[in-house]
């Protein structure tokens, strides 16, 4: 039997798991997690969420292992779904839970592919608490480190499923936690003044993990929520910033699966590409243009889209937020958007832009220099703001600490200085200086190139091939030098975020789980052209 390493057992390394499964071709199957348990990963982990941090997917989004997400809720004890305030006679497809209960799930499936591939005939090894230091490609195969083991260990092909990179805790301290996922989770963090970069889900979350520390939140049966601040608590004073001082929309109704493209389909996109470079941008954008149009003349034309460009698209796809400010807008969407799900009514400007993001994301190889960055600053971030809608109830969460005088929102703008002392960050903007006792970086994961790899032998493989980025195949093999070609599937995320901008979420996982699957039948045949994306 071949012998096969998956590294890392969150979503990716499972959807890869039960690709191989069901390739009905035993293997010998060894799963490197560094954490106690396989089979949860970090963002649906008991350790490094709160119970109130929601999954922005929900179970009508989630590709299935043995069952569906709902289907596995409804088999679940009543009383242990209302430790995190779900009840089971309200479940339905589109509902967004706890994170941690999402890891629950992927847990249980991961614990049943182990005994079905067990059944099958597979070896199967699950090595838990458990780090790989290092992995070397040679022409036999990859030899792989592992903590408690003095040799290395062979193997036909190791899948590099790491998924998100974060901060080790040690770069925290008790003032400035690198992200919200190094060590906030476990910090008592006092009634201060709370400094938090990023207002998107990330920082939403942020805020909400040091709130809990000092109030409870109310919420009635008729979905007002309340905040109740501790008695002793009212020094505790949050503020959100970003650039833009913008919060994301409240999540809207479409339907799923989504619906075909009618003008930017991908012949059409493939013949703007054929053509060249030079100008690409600009014809996607008449596409993107032609589809909007389409699919809402009353939207198109209220915004003025036909005198838009992809330079000024993004000023216009903002003007109303930054018109009305933050919460005042908040409370209009979230109205607006929770009258479409009663109705079942789907606005056709945002679910077009939806479906769009996923057909466009396949220029960005092909795009020059200058439109690239042109790319970055205008179109690539309606897209992210588009797909990246936020649960409902993290939207009345945050307005409940507006209302109880909690949390607030600063602007940046472009030009701002961030500095950070041993016991404070400083924030100057416009002249005037903002002080944070505590401060938390949000803003998500950054790519990442080969010298972030945490494997020495392979990074040195890699460089001394003048790979900077690690450049893949159709089924994520990794390309060069040739002796490592069909011996690495290379399935991190953040190293994949040169040339998909736009990788996230749990059905990307499957669809690159699936592909690395066939690396154990099949050599990749196609190479990929990476570039040096790299959003804010």
């Amino acid at each position: 039997m071949k012998r096969i390493a998956i590294i890392g057992a969150g979503p990716t390394g499972i959807y890869t798991f039960y690709s191989l499964l069901n390739h009905r071709t035993p293997l010998c199957i060894t799963v490197y997690e560094q954490a106690e348990k396989a089979g949860v990963g970090m963002p649906y982990s008991d350790e490094d969420n709160s119970r109130l941090m929601l999954a922005n997917i929900a179970s009508i989004e989630i590709p299935p292992i043995f069952s569906t997400y709902i289907d596995w809720l409804r088999t679940q004890d009543d009383a242990h779904l209302a430790r995190y305030g779900v009840e089971k006679s309200t479940l339905h497809v589109r509902q967004f839970l706890p994170r941690i209960l999402l890891g629950e799930y992927f847990r249980d499936q991961f614990v049943q592919l182990v005994e079905e591939a067990k059944k099958a005939g597979f070896e199967v090894e699950v090595r838990e608490s458990c780090q790989v230091t290092d992995v070397e490609a040679t022409p036999e195969g990859v030899n792989l480190w592992a903590e408690g083991e003095p040799t290395p260990k062979p193997f036909d092909l190791a899948v590099i499923a790491t998924g998100h990179v974060w901060p080790d805790e040690e770069a925290a301290s008790r003032s400035f936690f690198p992200s919200p996922w190094s060590g906030l989770m476990e910090a008592r963090i006092p009634a201060c003044d709370v400094g938090i970069m990023g207002t998107s889900l990330s920082g939403l979350d942020a805020a909400m993990a040091v709130a809990v520390q000092h109030g409870t939140f109310i919420e009635s049966e008729d979905e007002q929520i309340q905040f109740r601040l501790d008695e002793g608590s009212e020094a505790l004073k949050i503020v959100l910033m970003s650039r833009s001082g913008i919060l994301p929309e409240a999540d809207f109704y479409c339907p799923i699966p989504y619906e075909p493209l009618t003008i930017a389909t991908e012949a059409a996109i493939d013949a703007a590409i054929e053509q060249g470079s030079e100008g690409l941008l600009d014809r996607i954008f008449d596409l993107i243009v032609a589809e909007l149009q389409h699919a809402d003349p009353q939207w198109s034309k209220a915004v003025a889209l036909e005198t838009l460009t992809a330079d000024t698209i993004r000023e216009a796809w903002f003007a109303d937020r930054e018109k009305q400010g933050p919460f005042r807008w908040a409370v209009s969407n979230l109205d607006e958007v929770e009258r479409n799900k009663r109705d079942k009514r789907t606005v056709p400007w945002r679910y077009t832009i939806l479906r769009l993001h996923e057909a466009v994301e396949k220029i960005v190889p092909h795009l020059t220099e200058e439109d690239r960055e042109r790319f970055k600053v205008g179109l690539a971030r309606i897209f992210i703001d588009n797909y990246a809608a936020i649960p409902s109830q993290s939207i009345r969460r945050l307005l409940a600490l507006r209302e109880a005088g909690v949390i607030s929102i600063l602007t940046l703008g472009a030009d701002y200085e961030l500095a950070l002392k041993e016991d404070r960050t400083v924030i100057h903007v416009e002249g005037e200086a903002w002080y944070f006792d505590v401060f938390i970086d949000a803003r998500g994961q950054q790519p990442l190139k080969t010298k972030d790899l945490p494997f020495p032998v392979l990074r040195h493989q890699l460089e001394s091939a003048g790979e900077d980025i690690p450049d893949v195949g159709d089924d994520y093999t990794l390309l060069a030098p040739d002796y490592l070609r069909g011996k690495i599937a290379f399935g991190a995320l953040p190293y994949l975020m040169h040339d998909r901008p736009f990788v996230q979420g749990l059905v990307v996982c499957a669809e690159i789980g699936e592909a690395m699957a066939k690396a154990a039948v099949q050599p990749a045949s196609r190479v990929r052209k990476w570039l040096r994306f790299t959003p804010d």
